[in-house]
């Protein structure tokens, strides 16, 4: 065990024209490997790892300051760049407008 807390990262978007809107509807993007939904089966890929979900699990413990490339990530799901969507488990805006 490395921490007590188990404290995460999550990344979601929201069609919603006004994200301030208490009615807007936020969806999650799933990683491929990254600890997440409790009945999900946990991923067995040993002995490696996928390393955006190990990066994320990181950038935990720390601000965004800290992992700048958080940032950038952020940008490529909001342009729906195909490469970065590959990394992710589900894409919440498939076949819709991006967030």
């Amino acid at each position: 065990s490395i921490t007590k807390e188990r404290t995460e990262v999550i990344l979601q978007g929201t069609s919603s024209p006004d994200p301030s809107d208490p009615a807007a509807v936020w969806e999650e993007y799933d990683f491929k490997c990254k600890p997440g939904d409790l009945k999900r089966r946990p991923c067995f890929i040993t002995p490696y790892h996928y390393r955006l979900d190990w990066l994320m699990w990181f950038a935990a413990f720390q601000t965004y300051e800290q992992n700048e490339w958080i940032i950038h990530l952020a940008g490529k799901l909001l342009a729906q760049e195909e490469a970065t969507l590959s990394l992710m488990a589900t894409n919440p805006f498939a076949g819709r407008a991006p967030p």
